[in-house]
Order: structure tokens, then C-alpha cells, then sequence
């Protein structure tokens, strides 16, 4: 039965004596058992406190609600250790999360128990104040922090996430629209780059790969005949480790290859000289450090063996997009905007976009292209000119859809 238990008295025969621990630690120790049968206590400075806590205890057995009251004693460090061991060894995102925890989070939050934490909402909130950073990189740390936080919660070590506390504000992703370069920009950056790496640009900027599969693209991706590139793979770096995987999101994907881009890429084929390139292969979630060796043709190689997209910065990249006048920086990623951008002009609808980009969801792709997108507005001044050109016989080509069904 729950109880309040005075250690620094006890009665024997009806008399009452100090014990052993009379005036050493805090003397009241509320005595329970827990929702399996087994004994807990927690001890007190003042007996009120002891009963209160015990009351606490009896009603959230009765609710259903109960926590065990110790569960929180476990540290930040301890439990995000192995938290973080849920991604596999090849993730690109663990490798960013351990980064997050080992230079930032531990250093400073590490040694706190998470009831600690729980308990004081401003602990979290003095830590992301004290962050080294601008809000971009502070709200990435924030993501990895409240994500242990909320896995926390969930396991029933603590009852509230205090990242979400009313009092902590996080640190918040500064959201910025995309502006693409122009294809006058990139073709300029092409011009600039040793004539090996020059395809990389058409790669981008035509296909709309990302970096790790433009340095995994091979010939046996390319489908000349049926004007169709079929992205198989992509190039991977975690930890110093280079393997071959499957594009973002687990799947292949087709994107269609327009006759400029063809005739580049045949042109690097028959210029310069490929090499086969064996890494080893990882299916999504595989647990080994090392899957099965792969070996394909890459289009980009230095000295025959694999590139990393960190790497061709320093090839010839950063000096080109410098020569180009782009001041602002960026990298890979930008000729895939582009090539974004350039769709979405020619009309093409946002889910075969987001095909083409291997966006898991067109949501993603609305949320990052939305603003490139012709309004409403002008794509009908342009649908109701054209039909009023073509009463006037001024419009070449198909008719309206009532003109063309009238024809039938």
C-alpha cells in the first residue's frame, strides 16, 4: 500500500527514536507500487510534497496515465546514442544527425537528463540561443533535437517534448524563393569547365539530375532511340565510404531526353574516355556496413575511379561559376532548378515534374516551384487570344477544342 515513510524517526514499542540517517538527506520517502506489481519510492524535503506526489501516482494508475516517475533519469547523451543508431550506416541524413549531436548537442545538453529537460523548458531554449550559427543551420539542429525529444515521449520516458514548450521558440528555416540562373549563366559555366567535365552542366541543367546521380550517370542510362534517360543510381558518400544506390526515394525513374542534351552527351561518350567503376551496392535500410561490389561505366571519373560532388568543386566548378559573375555562389543543385524552371515554362504539369525530379510526393515540388509556375491569369489572356486570333484566321495550327469537334 502507498505510503509516506519518515526516515529520520521510527517508533519502537510505542517510543519514538532518531535512525541512523537522522538529518542526512531528505527526510521523507513516499513508498508505492507501480502498475506491475513492483516497488518504487521517491524521497522528500517536506512530507507535504511526498503526499502530493503520492496522490499524483494513485491517480495516474487509476487513469491509465502513469509514467514510472525514474524513467526520465536517463541522459540526453545515453539515450540519443542509441536513438541515432535506428539509421543505417549508409544514411546520409544519421551521418548529418551524428554531426548535429557530437558537435553541438552533446557538448552542451548532453550530460542532462531528460526530465531535467522536461522540467526546464528554458534549458532547451538558452541552448538554441547560444547556437554558433545562422537560423538555416540552428533550425536543422533544432529538427534533430526535438526528434529525440519526440521519440522520448513516445518510448514514455518523459510526458511533454519541451521543444514544444509555449515558451521556447525555435529557431526557424529561413524561407527564401528559388531564383534559377539562366540557361545564357549556365552556359557560361560550361564554357569555363575543363572540356571533360563540361557534360556535368547538360547533365543538370537538361535532365534535372542531382549531383549524386550525375556522378553515378552512366551510357547504360541513356536510351537514345526512345529520347529517354532512365536514372538507375546515384553515387552516395557517408563517413569517408563512397557506395552506388538506388536514386533518392528508392526508385528509378525516366526523364525525358531532349535532341541537344543527346547530342552532348554522345559527344562526351566519343570524346573522352570511360571507365568502369566498382563500389559497393546498398538496397534502402540495408544493415551491413558493405553490400554486394557493383560495377558500371560512369560518364565522369578522376583518374578512373568514382567522383564525389565535394570533390568536383575543386575540378573546376567553383572557378567557372566565379568567371560566370555569380557572385552569390552555388553549386549542383542550381542547374536542376533551372531545369525546373524551364518546364514549368514550357507548361509542363507539376506531377510530371515531380516525376521527372524524383520528388516522392508533388506536394514537395508545388512547395519549392509554386512562384515559377504561369499564373492563372496569364495562361488565360493567352488561351482567349489565341481562340480571337483564330476567328480572325490570324492563328497557324490546331483549332479550339469546340473548332476541332465541329471538324469531326
Amino acid at each position: 500500500m502507498a505510503h509516506v515513510e519518515d526516515r529520520w524517526y521510527k517508533t519502537v514499542r510505542g517510543e519514538r527514536i532518531k535512525t541512523a540517517r537522522h538529518g542526512s538527506g531528505r527526510r521523507w520517502r513516499a513508498r508505492y507500487l507501480n502498475p506491475d506489481g513492483d516497488e518504487r519510492s521517491r524521497s522528500f524535503d517536506r512530507k507535504l510534497d511526498a503526499e502530493r506526489f503520492l496522490a499524483e501516482v494513485e491517480h495516474s494508475k487509476i487513469a491509465g496515465s502513469y509514467r514510472d516517475p525514474d524513467a526520465g533519469r536517463v541522459t540526453l547523451r545515453k539515450y540519443s546514442a542509441q536513438w541515432v543508431e535506428a539509421y543505417p550506416a549508409e544514411s546520409t541524413r544519421g551521418e548529418i544527425v551524428r554531426g548535429h549531436l557530437t558537435r553541438h548537442i552533446w557538448p552542451k545538453l548532453g550530460g542532462k537528463t531528460l526530465a531535467e529537460l522536461e522540467g526546464r523548458p528554458s534549458i532547451v531554449q538558452q541552448f538554441f540561443n547560444a547556437l554558433p550559427m545562422g537560423p538555416s543551420g540552428a533550425s536543422q539542429i533544432a529538427i534533430t533535437l526535438t526528434a529525440i525529444l519526440n521519440a522520448a515521449v513516445d518510448d514514455g520516458l518523459i510526458n511533454r517534448n519541451p521543444c514544444k514548450a509555449q515558451s521556447v521558440k525555435l529557431p526557424k528555416q529561413p524561407r527564401s524563393k528559388v531564383v534559377p540562373w539562366t540557361m545564357a549563366q549556365v552556359e557560361e559555366i560550361r564554357a569555363g569547365l575543363p572540356g571533360p567535365w563540361r557534360a556535368v552542366t547538360d547533365c543538370g541543367a537538361g535532365l534535372g539530375l542531382r549531383s549524386g546521380e550525375i556522378f553515378g550517370f552512366g551510357p547504360d542510362e541513356v536510351d537514345f532511340l526512345h529520347q529517354v534517360v532512365n536514372v538507375r543510381r546515384q553515387i552516395k558518400r557517408v563517413g569517408g565510404r563512397m557506395w552506388f544506390a538506388l536514386p533518392k526515394g528508392g526508385k528509378e525513374r525516366e526523364v525525358p531526353l531532349e535532341e541537344d542534351v543527346a547530342l552532348r552527351l554522345a559527344h562526351h561518350m566519343e570524346t573522352y574516355q570511360l571507365h568502369e567503376v566498382t563500389l559497393p551496392w546498398n538496397e534502402p535500410g540495408n544493415p551491413r556496413r558493405h553490400g554486394k561490389p557493383h560495377t558500371a561505366v560512369l560518364m565522369f571519373t578522376k583518374r578512373g575511379g568514382a567522383v564525389h560532388p565535394a570533390t568536383f568543386n575543386t575540378m573546376g566548378w567553383r572557378q567557372a561559376r566565379d568567371a560566370a559573375g555569380i557572385a552569390d555562389g552555388g553549386g549542383l543543385h542550381e542547374l536542376r532548378h533551372l531545369f525546373a524552371s524551364a518546364l514549368l515554362a514550357g507548361g509542363v504539369d507539376i506531377r510530371a515534374l515531380s516525376e521527372y525530379l524524383g520528388h516522392h510526393d508533388p506536394t514537395v515540388t508545388l512547395r519549392i516551384y509554386a512562384h515559377l509556375m504561369p499564373s492563372a491569369r496569364g495562361r488565360a489572356l493567352k488561351a482567349i487570344k489565341a481562340a480571337f486570333a483564330e476567328a480572325r484566321g490570324e492563328a497557324d495550327g490546331p483549332g479550339t477544342a469546340q473548332t476541332e469537334g465541329n471538324a469531326r
